[in-house]
């Protein structure tokens, strides 16, 4: 009998399911072929993101240089350290390239990075948990220097990779830094590393400076390896463009060498510094103390003022110079005028010379300001006239901001709603200034009458391209004077410094004329009174050289030094003036104007010749021999051959055997250690300067290796020897610290009068009968003063 046929709906049930699935997936294949793509998805963009790879091209931040092109801030080469931590990487595991104990890991690199084991370990295992590939270590692990990274790698760490990176370098460490500032790496919202500008220069320019990142992208194996034969698309950086200053390097150096020394000699809570060229506005040097290095922000503290700018001081007697100028230039200036110091009355108020109110006597205008007398400018201020002085403080710039190109200036502020504010402003107490508008007032004295507005930046040049998108050019600020007045002033300055009883004396210098003013201003405490005490006060100078045709003006402010008993205030600011100038123009190559040109002698070669006829020969140009040793023959010498010499110097001729001791009186360190070298004598050597007084006398035997102590002195502490010694002839002015109570500028006494050196009165000055004051003025006052 023939079967039925039963026809089987779970089979063929699930022959269709299997039917349509496969219709599903053939039409899902034939759609992903035709369109590239999946749930909107480019699958071949997601291939080339997964297998390509995209490194960041850093660009260079634009340089800070100097006048002469001499780098001031630059990005340097370092390297940045990465951790892999995927064991994908390592494909032979007896040589992994990844971290296999992040224990060990962390406590390696914790000798390293600035950063604890535990923290360390924490980003390891972090980026475990996270499936990470790689992690870096935040600020702690950038910036790393060639000798670190070659050091770390020394430790042969499995998975420890460097990363070449820029850093920002101030290859001259702590070098006019509230002026420079200071650009740190920090991490955008998109995860790019950038360098911004934190401070000073650095962060006013900042978009200048910086540059544009580029890229390059590549295709890697699955590994992260570059694969052969495949092209990389490169989109270029472009660097930052460079910013040039009018700051010259050689000029800061000198400023900071001396600012450190007087630092370190006397402590003072604040120091400021500027130096510019008055016939241009040119800023040469900026700087300031405290201070800090912008490489690691070391000393760095709350405040980020640019004081040369932002502080507001009272001027002190600095000022007295422009009061001088208004005079002359308005004919009300007679340098042979009698006048009695001391003290005056003028509209209420009495006014008091620095010395206890003492005063001189009956002295002339020329030497009031040379003893920087209060008095005579109050004489001076009555025979301008308050409103037209008032004028000339205007037109020097004061009260207002000289427009320097840099941010934040301050204007200080002019007191001028009171007859006794104008006169306290005429010999520089009340008013307030900064120390950039005394540069630019005494620019116009330096400069014939004309006022130089002041910069920094000379200009801003692509350094690809070449293309300079800014330059500079000196400004004219105004003529708040003439030339015949500007030059009338100057002689009467220089006469402060050259004069027997001018306050100016310690800052005279060897070969060149100086013209300045000293000042020392009384410094508000927090109670907002004048403070007491010696040291309480800001020293100060304004000064410029060569003095008949100045090429270099400097400010220089010191406040509250630890001053020893026997020297007074003026002392450590010359120390930096007298130093930064002579240096200064000598480096400018500025003729010296006060000796006769030296005549010069090219040094031969001496050894093997007869020390007796190159004693003669050298004599005969006028250079000092000096024998190093008792032999006859010279077999070394100082300087060597080649080297110019000036007259009068010496030259260090090595024979046999040890020398009998010179009397080294006079000697430069130089020649000093020049002479140690040569004759094998052990020289300690104390101070700075000049040779004043040595252990062993002249002639003396010298065991071997006994100690021959020398002193240096500079000259200005030589004259503060001579002064602390009390020699007839030097005047009790001449000692700021001697004085008894102080009106503001020059004394340095404990007792001060509580309303700052002058008080109301209807006392009636004294009278000197004859004066041209009781001629000429008879109808506002009776007695002539002077300045």
């Amino acid at each position: 009998m023939k079967k039925k046929f039963r026809f089987q709906w779970g089979a063929f049930l699930l022959f269709l399911i299997f039917a349509g699935l496969f219709f599903i997936l053939a039409l899902r294949i034939v759609t992903i072929q035709a369109t590239g793509s999946v749930e909107g998805q480019e699958l071949a963009a997601k291939a080339a993101a997964k297998y390509s790879q995209e490194e960041v091209l850093s660009a260079e931040r634009g340089k800070i240089l100097d006048r002469n092109g001499e780098v001031i801030a630059e990005d340097t080469l370092s390297y940045k350290l990465v951790a892999v931590i995927e064991e994908s990487a390592t494909q032979n595991p007896e040589d992994p390239n990844h971290v296999v104990d992040p224990e060990m890991t962390a406590q390696v690199l914790s000798k390293y990075l600035d950063m604890e084991e535990s923290e360390i370990v924490k980003i390891l295992e972090a980026g475990i948990e996270k499936d990470r590939y790689q992690v870096e270590f935040g600020s702690a692990g950038r910036e790393i220097s060639h000798t670190k990274m070659m050091e770390i790698k020394e430790e042969d760490l499995p998975g420890i990779l460097f990363v070449r990176d820029l850093k920002r370098l101030y290859p001259n460490g702590s070098f006019a830094s509230h002026l420079i500032g200071f650009a740190l790496k920090e991490e955008l919202e998109d995860g790019q590393i950038v360098t911004k500008g934190k401070m000073g220069l650095e962060a006013i320019h900042d978009e200048v400076l910086t540059g544009k990142n580029g890229k390059m992208e590549f295709d890697t194996d699955k590994w992260g390896y570059l694969l052969p034969n495949s092209d990389s698309i490169v989109t270029p950086a472009i660097d930052g463009s460079n910013l040039q200053l009018t700051l010259d390097k050689t000029l800061q150096n000198f400023l900071e060498d001396a600012m450190n020394n007087v630092q370190e000699e006397y402590s003072p809570t604040r120091m400021i510094a500027v130096i510019a060229d008055p016939k241009t506005g040119e800023i040469l040097a900026m700087t300031q103390r405290p201070t800090f290095n912008p490489n690691t922000r070391e000393g760095l503290s709350d405040n980020w003022l640019n004081e040369s700018i932002e502080l507001t001081i009272e001027p002190g007697s600095p000022m007295k110079m422009f009061t001088l100028a208004s005079a002359i230039q308005e004919g009300k200036w007679d340098p042979n005028a009698y006048y009695n110091s001391g003290s005056y009355t003028l509209f209420g108020t009495t006014i008091g010379d620095h010395n206890g109110r003492r005063g001189w006597g009956s002295i002339t205008f020329l030497e009031g300001f040379q003893r920087s007398s209060n008095v005579s400018m109050a004489y001076l201020l009555e025979r301008i006239g308050p409103e037209n002085f008032m004028k000339y403080v205007d037109a020097f710039g004061f009260g207002k901001k000289t427009g320097i190109d840099l941010p934040n200036e301050s204007s200080g502020t002019i007191l001028n709603n009171f007859p006794v504010e104008r006169l306290t402003t005429a010999f520089g107490q009340g008013s307030t200034v900064t120390p950039i508008q005394m540069i630019q007032a005494a620019s116009a004295i330096a400069n014939d009458g004309t006022m130089m507005k002041p910069y920094v930046i000379d200009q801003i040049k692509n350094p690809d391209t070449g293309e300079v998108s800014v330059k500079s050019e000196p400004e004219k600020a105004g003529n708040p004077i003439s030339a015949e007045t500007a030059k009338k002033v100057r002689e009467i300055l220089a006469s402060t410094v050259t004069s027997e009883h001018g306050s100016g004396r310690p800052f005279a210098l060897q070969d060149y004329t100086v013209a300045g003013k000293t000042g020392t201003a009384q410094i508000p405490g927090e109670d907002g009174r004048y403070m007491v005490g010696r040291n309480n006060y800001l020293y100060s100078f304004l000064g410029m050289a060569p003095a008949e045709n100045p090429e270099l003006l400097i400010y220089i402010g010191v406040q509250q030094p630890q001053l020893p008993l026997d020297e007074y205030g003026s002392i450590p600011v010359s120390k930096i003036f007298t130093s930064v100038m002579e240096n200064g123009l000598k480096y400018m190559n500025i003729e010296p104007e006060n000796a006769e040109t030296a005549k010069t002698f090219k040094v031969e070669d001496y050894t093997g010749k007869s020390v007796k006829d190159i004693t003669t020969q050298l004599a005969e140009q006028g250079i000092e021999a000096v024998p190093a040793g008792k032999g006859d023959k010279v077999i070394a010498q100082y300087p060597a051959k080649g080297e110019t010499v000036a007259e009068g110097a010496k030259v260090i001729l090595k024979t046999e055997g040890v020398p009998p001791l010179p009397d080294f009186t006079g000697w430069s360190k130089r020649d000093l250690l020049a002479f140690q070298s040569l004759s094998g004598l052990s020289l300690e050597i104390a101070g700075q300067g000049f040779a004043v007084s040595q252990s062993l006398s002249q002639g003396a035997e010298v065991a071997p290796r006994e100690p021959i102590v020398i002193q240096l002195q500079t000259p200005e502490e030589s004259f503060n020897q001579l002064m602390a010694d009390g020699p007839e002839g030097i005047p009790d002015a001449d000692i700021e610290s001697s004085s008894e109570e102080s009106t503001g500028q020059d004394g340095q006494g404990e007792e001060l009068d509580e309303n700052a050196g002058f008080e109301e009165s209807a006392e009636e000055p004294v009278i000197e009968e004859g004066s041209i004051v009781e001629e000429s003025l008879e109808e506002t006052i009776t007695e002539e003063t002077g300045e």
